[in-house]
């Protein structure tokens, strides 16, 4: 089998974004919390899709700092996509302002992320971005 003939996954760049001690997330249509971010367009890198997606869903300014996790998700039975997580800092303060896409957003607390309903893969990302800041959320 040739690589053009391989299952293709579509890719999402999701970003870990750390206030005060809580992580910013968003509640989907599928009333599941879940991490900012979003498709990957054939243009950009995933610092820079992650860095856009952030700005669009939410107003907040913020970078890529460091890759954290790669994993397949299935949204629904036969529906794929690849997630690349990214741990992110704020670039400036800035309060957040909602998009259409999303249901909900809000910070929460690492208790809190533990009893939400959403994917184990965002758990574990959140988890270890914040175990590799050593609970920190400035600028390195």
């Amino acid at each position: 089998m040739s690589d053009n003939d391989a299952y293709r996954f579509p890719v999402s760049v999701k970003g870990i974004v750390v206030r005060d001690g809580a992580v910013i997330l968003v509640k989907n249509r599928r009333q599941e919390w879940e991490l900012p971010g979003g498709k990957l367009e054939p243009d950009e890198s995933p610092e820079r899709c992650v860095a856009r997606e952030i700005e669009e869903e939410l107003g907040l300014a913020a970078r890529a700092e460091a890759m954290i996790d790669a994993w397949v998700y299935t949204i629904t039975p036969g529906t794929l996509v690849l997630v690349l997580t990214y741990g992110c800092v704020e670039t400036a303060a800035r309060s957040v302002v909602l998009s259409d896409e999303h249901t909900e957003a809000g910070w929460f607390t690492p208790a809190e992320v533990d009893a939400l309903r959403m994917p184990d893969g965002y758990k574990t990302s959140i988890a270890r971005w914040r175990s590799s800041r050593a609970g920190g959320d400035a600028p390195a």
